[in-house]
């Protein structure tokens, strides 16, 4: 059992881990969530080792990040500004991940983990909702307000700025 828990963490986390960045936008606290998911997992590993592992861990990474969210509303914090490094200049794919962190951070747990799901994961709409433990209409309800949500707040997102100046 151990054996093949431990193949699966060692061959799923990277993947892992970047879902619970874009749940957290926080590494640290994307370190916390995964862990906590995978020892969730471990405890029921006999049980869901057969079927999909993956998508337990997802799951529970999940429930539990809107369950922090409720325990402790985010606050907001400053960001300390990216330094400069001699080289390729990659301020605007830094503005763009920066933009789009912001943005993610505007939504609730619920809908980050929907848009999560649905664009980043690539997941269908039926897939999304089993994997949230909710209906296809909840998923499609919290996707359409999240991306009314990005759209209405995230205009560098939506029309970015090299475009508006050239209307």
């Amino acid at each position: 059992m151990t054996e093949t828990f431990q193949e699966f963490v060692a061959h799923r986390t990277p993947a892992l881990s970047r879902t619970a960045y874009l749940l957290t936008g926080d590494h640290q606290l994307a370190e916390d969530l995964l862990q906590s998911a995978l020892a969730r997992t471990y405890r029921h590993w006999r049980r869901i080792s057969d079927g999909n592992p993956e998508a337990y861990v997802r799951r529970a990474m999940y429930h539990q990040q809107v369950s922090w969210w409720r325990r402790r509303r985010p606050t907001e914090r400053l960001e300390a500004e990216p330094t400069e490094r001699s080289g390729d200049d990659h301020s605007d794919a830094t503005a763009l991940r920066l933009s789009v962190v912001a943005a993610l951070r505007g939504l609730t747990p619920r809908q980050r983990a929907v848009i999560v799901l649905r664009f980043y994961e690539d997941l269908t709409e039926a897939e999304a909702a089993e994997v949230l433990g909710c209906s296809v209409g909840t998923v499609k309800r919290h996707g359409h307000e999240a991306i009314r949500r990005l759209r209405a707040t995230a205009l560098d997102l939506v029309d970015p700025p090299a475009q508006r100046s050239t209307r």
